[in-house]
């Protein structure tokens, strides 16, 4: 432990330790899981009553995992690196015996019998469930709110959404509630709510994470599970943890070989910067902290050179306005749709007027952008752009309506990151430098299919010069 982390730990700030430091700290014999996670629940208790970030709250099973990883340390028998580290579950990631509702009414009862297996892996590496964070019904809106819960508050100021739809996850971990998350993004549901409250968010290829046990598939491959930390150290951790093929996701297969770009070294990258997506608006403050990162970038050695998107924004925008109100129609059909909120049920109407061959040649649309990643990714090594086109707005609004004083749509302040989830690529989003008024603002880089491991190293890289898992929100 260093100095800074030292003195957090004699001032019973436990909460504030990342996930390495605690592992490191519980090697050692210098803290005890147990204390950690009563550390972590006297600040839920204090601080999420003004988030409503944690929905469920397992105290006494926390606290009971907690003694049994102690029991292992001190055996010199721990299940693996995040043994007895505490983290989050967002509320459509299935836990068994704990209340999974996906944001609506239509779940608010259902108990899972069996761990989705991302958590199954954590469990079986010692890691402590804390409880479920809040999501968007269906996980389908880009801030958080719902029928069952109600809205989530970002903690750099709780008039304002941390985003979506993994806005309870963010929040958390932000606000010192758990030092780690995991939770889905299906169109930027890591990424953006990550940039809004200053924090790592990761969204692995698809199949990197195999996804078995869970709740329905209404993305079709899009929404992948990713893990969500205050630094690259952590959210590399947990991305180990929980990545790894099953033979029941044969998206997974792809990873049964070796990785050809995990070697260590990363040498000079090309890098094409993409500042805005045609004429979309994006928030000045946004894209004067952006175009900064570039700059640092070439100093590493790096090329960067800027231009506009390898694809089509209008065959991005078809494919979502058939996949997801599509999925969602499957998913209510036969179900008493009285318990869907109104702008959800909506969705499924447009849904249901949706052909077989509209669902079909979205999926061959979709097959047509993964194609055209591939010959571009001979020319380019990663792509950057900002995480979002706007700052955080309102808690209780669904999206901001305008955007540098020109009207948007739902998706106008989502619009840098659903390319990835169609092309199924990996991407993280990291913060830079925040607005005037102290919001954190975010960038996004994206990497071949299957480039996870370089992704991360760049990420590492760069946390390096611009460190930011010291600074915390003003929440109290």
């Amino acid at each position: 432990m260093n100095r800074v982390e030292a003195m957090a730990a004699k001032n019973a700030d436990l909460w504030k330790l990342n996930a390495a430091t605690l592992s490191r700290a519980f090697s050692l014999g210098e803290l005890s899981p147990a204390e950690v996670v009563d550390s972590i629940v006297d600040r839920i208790e204090k601080v999420n009553p003004k988030l409503n970030a944690i929905v469920t709250l397992d105290r006494d099973g926390a606290l009971e995992a907690a003694r049994q990883s102690e029991r292992r340390w001190k055996s010199g028998e721990p299940l693996g690196p995040l043994d007895g580290v505490p983290l989050t579950v967002k509320d459509n990631i299935a836990v068994k015996g704990m209340r999974t509702t996906w944001g609506s009414r239509l779940f608010a009862s259902h108990v899972p019998d069996d761990d989705e297996l991302s958590v199954a892996r954590l469990r079986a590496q010692g890691v402590v469930i804390l409880g479920k964070t809040n999501a968007p019904e269906f996980t389908l809106q880009g801030y958080t709110d719902n029928p069952v819960f109600g809205p989530t508050r970002n903690p750099w100021d709780i008039r304002l959404t941390p985003g979506g739809s993994s806005g309870g996850a963010v929040a958390a971990v932000a606000a010192g509630l758990g030092p780690l998350a995991i939770a889905t993004d299906g169109g930027g549901s890591i990424r953006r709510p990550a940039s809004y409250t200053g924090l790592v968010g990761f969204k692995p290829s698809t199949g990197r994470i195999a996804r078995t046990n869970g709740l329905p598939v209404l993305l079709h491959d899009f929404e992948v599970a990713g893990p969500i930390g205050r630094c690259v150290e952590d959210v590399r951790l947990l991305f180990s943890a929980i990545s790894g093929p099953d033979p029941k996701d044969r998206d997974s297969a792809a990873f049964l070989a070796i990785d050809p770009k995990e070697s260590p070294a990363l040498g000079s990258l090309r890098i094409l910067f993409i500042p805005r997506f045609g004429t979309s608006p994006v928030d000045p403050e946004i894209a004067e902290s952006v175009a900064e990162v570039p700059l640092a970038l070439k100093q590493w050695g790096h090329s960067v050179d800027a231009g506009s998107p390898p694809f089509s924004l209008q065959d991005i925008d078809r494919i979502w306005s058939v996949i997801g109100p599509a999925g969602l129609a499957w998913l209510l059909r036969g179900q008493d749709v009285s318990l869907v909120s109104p702008a959800l049920n909506r969705v499924a109407e447009n849904g249901a007027k949706l052909s077989a061959a509209d669902y079909v040649g979205a999926l061959d649309a979709t097959r047509q952008v993964r194609m055209a990643f591939v010959e571009f990714f001979e020319q380019f090594d990663l792509i950057m752009t900002p995480s979002a086109a706007a700052l955080p707005w309102p808690a209780e609004e669904p999206f901001p309506e305008t955007i540098d004083g020109h009207p948007v749509g739902p998706r106008g302040h989502a619009i840098f990151t659903a390319f990835a989830n169609v092309a199924g690529l990996p991407a993280i989003s990291l913060p830079c430098r925040p607005s005037r008024s102290g919001l954190p603002i975010g960038f996004q880089l994206v990497a071949p299919f299957g480039a996870d491991g370089l992704l991360l190293r760049m990420a590492a890289e760069y946390e390096k010069s611009f460190p930011w898992s010291l600074n915390w929100p003003p929440i109290e």
